[in-house]
């Protein structure tokens, strides 16, 4: 299959981008393409701003969905832009690797959300959710944190890890990816903050990228994370009574 990494961390050689290589060189030696978008690399403006629009009317009020849609409907969409819908487009698996950073994804890559994600081209009021424009495509999460995996449990003190990546998945299912579950390696230490000596922590790390290494060539089998779709949803945008959704724990 073809595979999309988005890379959004900036140094190759951390161990973020190990991870990356394990990625590339493990799914190539299975017979997939793959391609490599870095982010910082290649210098993507994550700002959405009036300047990226030439076309736009002079003087008037900047609104980014409005110049988005008008933009994508003329073709005139920015090149950095055009080249990662793209990228998108060839893609039947997409793979985020970035490391944690304020409980969040790092600003390049949000802001990669805010531009590729063209407004009235790859989602619309209908075109969302399991009527979004990427069905049928895969994506996944590859993950970096600096504190050990019990600090990240509900009530450890770093928090929960699915309530911090819940945006991004849920971002992806909005516009119709189905969204396997996270790679997410714990205790990569950095800063200075030490949770393990040098030798228990290169065996810690060495076996986080085995664990990666080992799950890569069962990803297409996988089951996804589930989500409610439109015919789960009343009017108001609620689950209905007789949703099992409404079920769940968590």
């Amino acid at each position: 299959m073809n595979v999309l990494i988005i890379s959004g961390h900036p140094e190759p050689r951390s161990f973020n981008g190990a991870l990356v290589d394990i990625t590339v060189s493990r799914l190539k030696a299975m017979g997939h393409q793959v391609e490599v978008g870095d982010l910082y690399q290649e210098r993507f403006d994550p700002v959405e701003r009036a300047e990226h629009y030439a076309s736009r009317g002079s003087g008037e009020p900047f609104a980014p969905l409005d110049e988005q849609r008008a933009h994508h409907d003329r073709q005139a969409l920015p090149k950095e832009i055009t080249r990662e819908l793209a990228r998108l487009e060839w893609a039947e698996l997409v793979v985020f690797h970035f490391p944690l950073w304020w409980h969040a994804q790092p600003a390049i890559l949000k802001g990669w959300f805010d531009r590729v994600m063209v407004y009235g081209g790859r989602y619309t009021s209908r075109m969302r959710y399991d009527q979004g424009y990427f069905q049928g495509k895969r994506a996944l999460l590859c993950v970096t944190a600096g504190s050990p995996e019990p600090a990240f449990q509900p009530f450890g003190r770093a928090g929960d890890m699915a309530a911090w990546l819940w945006p991004m998945h849920a971002s992806l299912y909005y516009v119709g990816f189905d969204v396997l579950a996270p790679q997410v390696s714990y205790g990569v230490q950095g800063g200075g903050i030490e949770y393990q000596g040098k030798a228990a922590l290169r065996e810690h790390l060495e076996g986080c990228k085995r664990r990666w290494a080992e799950r890569l060539p069962g990803l297409s089998n996988e089951a996804t994370i589930p989500f409610a779709g439109w015919g789960d949803w009343n009017e108001q945008g609620v689950l209905k009574e007789a949703s099992p959704l409404r079920w769940r724990l968590g």
